[in-house]
């Protein structure tokens, strides 16, 4: 009992060191992602011709759109007519009090080259590479009766085919 009760005080243990056991299991952890094929539009900064008085002269002003498309996706982008009333490609209409302000976009910056819907005839096409990639767009009001002041919008959808 004695030795006991100094083994204890002591902090000796009267039992027998086993050394401790361990092990080791391995596994497999699968990761997996499917990409697929996909276009985004990721800005439109507006084309805004700013404020101006009698239309007597070219406006021109550019723009850009952002799409991001998946690394070797090919796309289009095409620009719609907008809602002004009888709008085409060739010339679309922003509505305001005093009825519309013709207005074009143009592919290119000579502005010769028409932006529209038909792909490929005018449209932008590109091949994506997973960054959004900057497209210009070209804008002009060309000379025309002016009516009366007030703001002048347009609203065009912006669609990428891919």
């Amino acid at each position: 009992m004695k030795l006991l009760k100094y083994a204890l005080l002591l902090g000796v243990s009267l039992l027998p060191i086993t050394p401790a056991i361990s092990a080791t299991a391995l596994g497999n952890l699968t990761v997996r992602i499917t990409i697929t094929n996909e276009c985004k539009v990721r800005t439109a900064n507006d084309l805004d011709f700013g404020s101006h008085g009698v239309l007597d002269a070219n406006l021109d002003v550019d723009s850009t759109i952002g799409v991001q498309c998946t690394t070797g996706q090919a796309y289009d982008v095409a620009l719609g007519v907008g809602n002004g009333a009888g709008a085409t490609t060739a010339i679309r209409g922003m509505t305001g009090p005093g009825g519309l302000v013709n207005y074009t976009i143009f592919k290119d910056a000579g502005r010769t080259v028409l932006w529209g819907e038909t792909a490929p005839a005018n449209t932008v096409a590109g091949t994506g590479n997973g960054n959004v990639q900057t497209i210009p767009v070209y804008g002009r009001v060309p000379p025309q009766t002016t009516p009366s002041a007030g703001v002048y919008t347009d609203i065009v959808i912006i669609t990428v085919t891919y």
